[in-house]
This record gives structure tokens, C-alpha cells and sequence, in this order.
């Protein structure tokens, strides 16, 4: 029984630390979860985008701890939040959107969080049913628990004000209602990144003025995207989505800078303890390439599985390696048979627009039958034999007509 204890508390105290930022308050949480009682853990996720990435799946993760150990995961989406905007680590406001398109999203981030969380053990809340019923005085009186001081302490508010731009007034009522968040759910947990440490206060504020024991906050790190500099994000592209090709997902993780190798084992491949030590070890005498690799099939694996992890390495082999040609290369037939190289490209779905597909070509990235292309002047004549087209290091496609 003893030992049994013993295990239990080191299973708490890990996930108190592995992959956390902060925990606020540390020992006030631990001893409710070792009382045993279920606790109610929330996570507030305005669904203003339709896909997942690996930053995202940071805290989803942690929440699959919480969920192992019996308590009770809800996921709350923002209807009505999400329709002004978290201001979060944005210089500008955010463009509202509609309730419908919100819905629509958080369908799709319900199926992408299947593959780690019970779905059918979450409890799913919309925070319109709320917050939608709010009259002005219920506002005027979560207003009055806060002053314009505290809200403007926040950095991106600093930040806007020194560069002489606007903060509108419904950006600062956006902790109000997070918080008020927690108070409608009686939240006793609730996680986030770091960049949500503010709103997630706010909860404690709230819940201790409407009579309530103040949850107990759990920050995750916030993941730093492909280019090694700015949040992973779908704005800034700099994002590896849980959904896109195991291809892809290999590729983009290749390209990380070497100094987050590191840091991406431990909140991305979920690696721990030991695993870790070994990583850091290997830095210092291993060629980060080979690393590299080893996330990237990790990742991969993780999301899509072991099978798809082993052909998206070999692809990366072969492509990338040895300078080989992939064994199965898509051919497409066209009906015209003069195109213009960027046209050829935009139209092969090979660049989300001409723009990317001109830098493309002016950048080097465009082959055609093996034959580097630097002018966006370029025409290319199709005939009933196909021709290889390369696009970057990873896209090929055999054309004709």
C-alpha cells in the first residue's frame, strides 16, 4: 500500500513538472490530487482556425494526463469569445467572426483531439450559453473587479500604446469573460499557455468574488514555430499541422533550427526524464541532423503511426539523402500544352498563389526535367511524354498532354 502511494505521488508530481511552465497554486494542487477527489479541469479554446498544430497539442497532452488519472477534461470553445478575439501576443485586434464559422471549427478540433483525448468522456461546453444571457449590469459588475491599470500592465497593450496604436474597449473585457468562464463551469483546474497566464487569473478573481474556491492555474510553454523566432502560428507559417501529410510533417520538422531540438523532444515527441538527459548528451558529440531525424519520426508516429513515421523517413532518404527520386510520382494530364512556368505551378496546386509561385521560381526552388528555372518568363511546351516537374525539394509531379 505504501509503495503504491509512493507511485501515485511521483505520477502527480511528474505531471505537475514535466512540460509545465507554471502552477499556480503548486501545493494547493497536488494535495487535490491526492485526495482522490475528481476534479474539473478546463480548457478554454476559442476555435477561430479549423486546424491543429503542434503547439496546440502542447497542453492537449497535458490535459491526456488529467484525463488518465479520472478527472473530469472539459473542452470549452468560445462562440462567443471567439468572436472578439483573444488579444493575446496580437500588435492589432483580431477580426470578429461569426458564431457559425466558430461551430464549424470546433467540430474539426473535436476529431483532431480524438487521437489523444476520450472524446467520449469530455464534457463539451459553448461559453454563448453564458455570456450571451449577460445584461449590462452583470457586465458593469464583472467590470468592477478589475481596474484599466491592471488590464493595461498586459505587454501587448504596452506594446500597442508605445506604438501609437489603437486598443479597442472590447479587447479589455475579454479577461472578464474568460474568467467568468470558470465561474459558470466551477472550474477547479485550468490550463493554458504562458501567453494566457493574465486570463487565467482572471478566473481566480472571478470565482473567489461570486463566492467560489479560485482554480488552481497549470501553464504550458509556448511552442516556438519552424523559423526558430515567433509562436508557432498558422498567421506567421512557421506551423507543422497535426493533420497535413506524414510527408510534410517529417520535412517541416527537419527544418527546425538545431538549438529547439531539444525543447521540441520534450513538448512535441512528449519525450521524458531519461530520454531527455540522452538528447542533451548527444548534442554535444552527434551531428544535429541525426537527431533531427529521430524527432521527426517521433512526431510523425505519434500523430499518424509507426507505419507512416517509416515510409515518411524513407521518402526523406531518398529525396533528401541520396538525391534520389521518389518511387511513385504523381503524373497529371492537362488539356494545354503551353504554360507559363508560375501559371503551370499555381495551377498544379504546387503554390497556394502565383505570388509564392514566382518567388519560387526566382529563389531557385523550381526544376524542370532536372534543369533548374530562374526565370518567372519561363514557358514550358508539354508534349505526350511527360516531364518532370520539381517544386521545392519535396513536390514532384510528371506532366503531359
Amino acid at each position: 500500500m505504501l509503495s503504491l502511494k509512493k507511485d501515485v505521488e511521483r505520477l502527480v508530481d511528474s505531471i505537475l513538472s514535466d512540460g509545465v511552465a507554471d502552477v499556480i497554486v503548486k501545493a494547493d494542487l497536488k494535495k487535490k490530487l491526492l485526495s482522490g477527489k475528481k476534479l474539473r479541469i478546463k480548457l478554454g479554446i476559442d476555435p477561430t482556425g479549423s486546424d491543429l498544430h503542434l503547439g496546440h497539442m502542447v497542453v492537449v497532452h497535458k490535459l491526456k494526463e488529467f484525463q488518465d488519472l479520472g478527472h473530469q477534461i472539459i473542452l470549452l470553445f468560445g462562440n462567443f469569445t471567439g468572436q472578439i478575439g483573444d488579444p493575446t501576443g496580437k500588435n492589432e485586434s483580431r477580426p470578429m467572426r461569426t458564431q457559425e464559422e466558430l461551430e464549424l471549427n470546433a467540430k474539426h478540433y473535436i476529431e483532431q483531439v480524438s487521437s489523444i483525448l476520450d472524446v467520449s468522456k469530455l464534457e463539451i461546453r459553448w461559453n454563448a450559453e453564458w455570456l450571451a444571457k449577460l445584461n449590462f449590469s452583470d457586465v458593469v459588475t464583472l467590470a468592477s473587479q478589475f481596474t484599466v491599470a491592471q488590464m493595461l500592465e498586459r505587454d501587448m497593450f504596452q506594446d500597442r500604446i508605445k506604438n501609437d496604436q489603437p486598443i479597442s474597449i472590447h479587447e479589455l473585457m475579454y479577461p472578464l469573460m474568460q474568467g467568468y468562464d470558470s465561474v459558470a463551469l466551477k472550474a477547479d483546474v485550468e490550463l493554458g499557455g504562458t501567453d494566457q497566464t493574465f486570463n487565467l487569473l482572471a478566473g481566480r478573481v472571478l470565482q473567489k468574488a461570486y463566492g467560489q474556491e479560485p482554480q488552481n492555474i497549470l501553464t504550458v510553454p509556448i511552442l516556438v514555430g519552424t523559423d526558430g523566432s515567433m509562436k508557432m502560428g498558422k498567421t506567421t507559417g512557421n506551423y507543422i499541422g497535426v493533420n497535413e501529410d506524414p510527408i510534410d510533417i517529417y520535412g517541416k520538422t527537419m527544418k527546425i533550427p538545431d538549438e529547439l531540438i531539444l525543447t521540441y523532444f520534450e513538448l512535441a515527441a512528449r519525450a521524458r526524464d531519461n530520454e531527455l538527459q540522452s538528447v542533451k548528451n548527444r548534442l554535444t558529440t552527434e551531428n544535429p541532423r541525426n537527431l533531427k531525424m529521430e524527432l521527426a519520426f517521433e512526431i510523425v508516429k505519434l500523430y499518424r503511426g509507426e507505419d507512416e513515421a517509416v515510409k515518411a523517413q524513407e521518402h526523406f532518404k531518398t529525396v533528401h539523402q541520396k538525391k534520389e527520386l521518389p518511387d511513385v510520382i504523381e503524373e497529371v494530364v492537362l488539356v494545354v500544352k503551353n504554360w507559363n512556368i508560375v501559371d503551370l505551378i499555381s495551377d498544379l496546386g504546387l503554390a497556394s498563389t502565383k505570388s509564392d509561385a514566382r518567388r519560387l521560381v526566382e529563389g531557385g526552388g523550381v526544376k524542370w526535367e532536372n534543369e533548374k528555372i530562374e526565370d518567372i518568363k519561363m514557358e514550358i511546351v508539354l508534349s505526350k511524354n511527360a516531364g518532370l516537374l520539381q517544386v521545392g525539394k519535396r513536390n514532384f509531379r510528371k506532366v503531359r498532354v
